[in-house]
Order: structure tokens, then C-alpha cells, then sequence
């Protein structure tokens, strides 16, 4: 009932809307008639007058001395021409204003006394409105001009206007025709236009639409991405509060629908995919001073293009869940990989100590410790961040139970971070470089492995050199190496780390060169400008 009742109310307010505009339609097409009889009346008076005016007859009659015979003759001659022409009234009088015709007889040789005769005797020609006790009257006041030029007299006919009631009356069976018609077409148009805006709004009521936005609108603010559409236009149309809170613009979400986007957050890059028509999946962008992992796509309906939308995650929590993860195993590892040196050291020193080589025992115990020492004040005096070096000494620890030599340059620091970077980009970036340097090297028989890092600040210029003497890279793969799930190796979880590695470069402006030859080794060396940021800071 619910339905059929709105329904009906929105086929009724159509039906009224479009019959109430036919009303007006027809109000001013009436005012326009009558403006344009007016006008008729005005010119067929003038013409009127004009053509008595020009009659010599007459000219010659008013300037007779027997004027009962004159006012006689006149108005017998004018009568007949107002009749003829239908007219209210032909009025003419001499210059004395002395009436020598008229409708009502008993007018005839009086003077009149009305105001508006006045610029028709001082040969005028003009055309006036008066409203009288029967309604508007135009009249048309023409001067009598005898042979020589000099005025004998003036002349007005007067015909009445038509009033809105007359001239409903004179065209009723058109303006019935008319209003049958408009009620018609009213009726098929509300009826229509009802059909099209319930397609349109997917047969859905007024008060479903509302519940449903209300809906949409809190399942969007409960979700833990964030959410922003736009337009074609690029309108923001969605803006949910994860996105409010990730992006740090406000607690009040709701306050940027309906506004353009690059008034609210100018580097979203959501309006180059309605520029483009092209998804955009997985991609780590720097917006409004945050790191996000953003999947932007258009919006289609009907095959057609009207918008986009951006889901993205804040990549600080990701990348900090990430190096817990990372963290956990390299940590793990680190752990089996030391059980495996401690157990081999303690069967060393507990053979020399059976052997009865006390010294011996002694000084290799004491050369481990100071490796140990030295190793360690070393990453504290030049890794200003835990994280990093504990991760460069587990790959130190993993290149060992691997059979490679991983060696870190003596003069190598690392106190300051690039802008657009944290130091969790470089747990990545330094895991990923690491790991595909075992990888090369794993797959070659060589005796000696080796894998040297390098980190250098100097002149504002983060310096980092990979490189390693393994298997190296072709330059049709060299040029692959960065696409996404492009990998040399048939683990279907390869082809991610140089990829990763690639958007970190770019996120943080900065440069990577390769350099191979297949058979002697790799070598990475990437570029970044410096910030003011100390890697502890981030």
C-alpha cells in the first residue's frame, strides 16, 4: 500500500507540475492576443479616422455657415462608415468642438469639454486608451485638413477593447479543444515521466533511496580502508572516515561530498583514471604526507565511464605488520643459524680442550668474542637504526650457513633518511636486495661467494651498492627484472622483491642502475637525495 500510495503521489505531483505550466503557457498566450488586438483595434481606428479625415465632403461641411443642415450631412456620412467598420463611435467636430456627429443623437451640437481633444487640434495624429463605464476604449484622434492646408477640424473613432472574458468567449470551442488536449498530454506525460524517474531510481521509493544512502554510507564509514569516489566531473561523491583519518583531513567526512577533489586533497592522482579509463591495482603513492597502498578504478555504468574510486590502506601499519612478520623469521632464523655456529665453536673448543690445548682454546675463545664485538659496535656506531641492523646481521649470519661471504664496507653509515621514505622502506629494500643476491649466487659452483654492501652518505646523496659474483642477467632480462611477477624461477611466489624494490626508488625520488654480464655477477646502485630525517626518527 506503502508503494502504491507514493506511487500515485508522484504521478499526481507530475500531473499537476505539468498541468499548472500549460495554465501559465496558455495565461501568456492570452495576454499576448489581447496586447496584439489591442494593437489591431489601435490601427483599424487610425485608418478609420484617416479615411474620414481625407473626405473633402466633410471638410467642405464644417466650414458651411447653416450648421444643423452640416451636422445632418456629416453624421448620415459617418454613420454609415461606422457601421461599415464597426466601430463604437466616429466622433467630429469643428473648431469650436461643436459635435456634428455621433451615435447618440442628442449629442449631436454639443460641445465637448474633454482634455485629450487638445494636441488633435493643434494637428495631431495620435492613438490613446481610456477606460469609460462599458470598459477600454482606444480611440484614434486625427485632425480635418481642408484644401489650403489650414485645419477645420478633428475626428476620433473609438473602438472597444475586447476583455479576457470576451475573448474566452469568442474562442471557446478552441481554448475546450485546447484544455482537453493539455489534460491529455498531462496525463500521458506524468504518467511517463512517473515510469522513467522509477527506471531510473531502479523501481526503488523515495524512502527506500534514503535508506539505502544512510546504509551505504555507514557500511563505507565501517570498513578499516579508506574509500574516496569522485565524479566525472571530479566531484567527490564518497569520502568515508578511514580515509578521513589515514589522510588527516578532519573528523567530519561528510563535509566534502559535492566538492572537487583537488580542493581537498590535490595528489590523490583518483582523476588520471577518469582521464585514463585504466585501473590502477596495488600501487604505493604518497598522499597529504602519508604512505598508502592505493587500488584506484573507474567507475562504469552502461559501459560508459562516470567516475572512480580509490580503496587504499595506511602502508605505515602494513609495512610495520610486515617487518613484525619479517622480523619474527629473520629472527627465528637468526636464532637456528647461531644454534648451528655455537654448537660447531663449542665442539671446537671442547676438542682442543680434550687435546689438552688449553692456549689454543683459550685465544680462539677470545678471537670469536672480538669478531663478535667488533661486528656489533660497528652496526651501533654506524646504523643509526635497530631494525636495519639487526636485519643486515641476520643476512650476514644466513650468508654463512649459505657458504657466501657477505661483507659490509667499513666506511659504509647510514644516519639519514631520504623525504617520502621511513626506515621500514629499507628493511625491505635492503631484504629484497640481499636475498636476490643468495639467490644468484646459490645456483653457481663457485668456491668463493661473496656478497659486498655498501651504504654511503655523502653531499646530500644516499649512496647503495649491491653486488655479488653470481650468476648475473642477460639484457632482456635485465629489462624485465622490475615488472611485477616477473621472476627467472618457477616458484610461483617469486617476482615481487624487484618489483618492491622499484616502487621504494620511486616513492623516494630517487635513481637504480643495473649492471650484469652473465656468468661474473650483478651489481645494484641506487641514488637518493637526503632529508633532514635521521633514520632513528622514523
Amino acid at each position: 500500500m506503502l508503494r502504491l500510495t507514493v506511487n500515485r503521489k508522484i504521478m499526481l505531483m507530475t500531473f499537476f507540475i505539468i498541468a499548472f505550466s500549460f495554465l501559465i503557457a496558455g495565461t501568456f498566450i492570452l495576454s499576448n492576443l489581447l496586447g496584439e488586438q489591442e494593437e489591431d483595434f489601435g490601427q483599424r481606428a487610425m485608418l478609420v479616422a484617416r479615411t474620414v479625415s481625407n473626405m473633402t465632403q466633410i471638410s467642405n461641411l464644417l466650414q458651411q455657415e447653416n450648421n444643423e443642415e452640416s451636422m445632418q450631412a456629416v453624421n448620415t456620412i459617418v454613420e454609415e462608415i461606422r457601421i461599415i467598420n464597426k466601430a463604437d463611435y466616429i466622433v467630429v467636430m469643428n473648431m469650436d468642438r461643436i459635435k456634428y456627429s455621433h451615435p447618440s443623437i442628442h449629442e449631436i451640437g454639443e460641445k465637448s469639454t474633454s482634455q485629450d481633444l487638445n494636441a488633435a487640434f493643434s494637428e495631431h495624429y495620435y492613438i490613446s486608451n481610456a477606460r469609460g463605464v462599458e470598459g477600454t476604449m482606444i480611440r484614434a484622434f486625427v485632425p480635418i485638413l481642408a484644401d489650403n492646408k489650414k485645419q477645420v477640424g478633428v475626428v476620433v473613432v473609438g473602438y472597444p477593447m475586447p476583455t479576457f472574458i470576451k475573448i474566452i468567449q469568442e474562442n471557446m470551442s478552441e481554448i475546450i479543444v485546447t484544455v482537453l488536449l493539455s489534460l491529455l498530454f498531462s496525463m500521458w506525460g506524468a504518467r511517463t515521466l512517473g515510469r522513467h524517474i522509477k527506471k531510473k531510481m531502479f523501481g526503488l521509493e523515495p524512502e527506500e533511496i534514503a535508506k539505502m544512502y544512510v546504509e551505504r554510507q555507514e557500511t563505507f564509514n565501517a570498513m578499516h580502508d579508506g574509500i574516496i569516489a569522485i565524479d566525472k566531473d571530479l566531484n567527490i561523491t564518497i569520502f568515508n572516515e578511514k580515509a578521513s583519518s589515514i589522510l588527516g583531513v578532519g573528523n567530519n567526512p561528510s563535509q566534502y561530498i559535492g566538492k572537487n577533489i583537488y580542493d581537498v586533497i590535490p595528489d590523490t592522482r583518483i582523476p588520471e583514471i577518469v582521464e585514463n579509463d585504466k585501473p590502477i591495482y596495488n600501487q604505493e603513492i604518497y598522499v597529504n604526507n602519508h604512505s598508502i597502498l592505493s587500488n584506484r578504478i573507474p567507475i562504469r555504468v552502461d559501459g560508459k565511464s562516470v567516475g572512480a574510486v580509490a580503496i587504499f590502506k595506511d602502508l605505515t601499519e602494513v609495512k610495520q605488520l610486515a617487518e613484525e612478520l619479517t622480523g619474527v623469521k629473520a629472527f627465528v632464523q637468526a636464532l637456528r643459524v647461531q644454534t648451528h655456529e655455537h654448537k660447531n665453536k663449542l665442539h671446537t673448543i671442547s676438542g682442543l680442550l680434550q687435546l689438552g690445548h688449553t692456549k689454543q682454546a683459550l685465544a680462539y675463545l677470545t678471537n670469536v668474542t672480538e669478531q663478535e664485538e667488533t661486528l656489533s659496535k660497528f652496526f651501533n656506531d654506524r646504523f643509526q637504526n635497530e631494525n636495519i641492523s639487526g636485519l643486515l646481521l641476520s643476512k650476514i649470519s644466513r650468508g654463512k650457513e649459505l657458504g657466501i661471504t657477505v661483507s659490509i664496507d667499513e666506511e659504509s653509515n647510514f644516519n639519514r633518511i631520504p623525504p617520502y621514505l621511513d626506515y621500514h622502506d629499507f628493511v625491505i629494500l635492503f631484504g629484497n636486495l640481499l636475498e636476490n643476491a643468495f639467490d644468484a649466487l646459490n645456483i653457481v659452483s663457485k668456491e668463493d661467494k661473496q656478497i659486498l654492501l655498501s651504504i654511503d652518505e655523502h653531499d646530500d646523496t644516499l649512496a647503495i651498492l649491491v653486488t655479488d659474483n653470481g650468476i648475473g642477467m642477460s639484457e632482456e632480462v635485465q629489462e624485465k627484472i622490475f615488472e611485477n611477477g616477473f621472476s627467472t624461477k618457477e616458484n610461483s611466489n617469486r617476482g615481487i622483491g624487484l618489483y618492491l624494490i622499484k616502487e621504494i626508488v620511486s616513492k623516494g625520488h630517487g635513481t637504480i642502475e643495473v649492471k650484469s654480464e652473465e656468468g661474473k655477477g650483478t651489481s645494484f646502485l641506487i641514488l637518493f637525495e637526503l632529508g633532514e630525517d635521521r633514520v632513528g626518527d622514523n
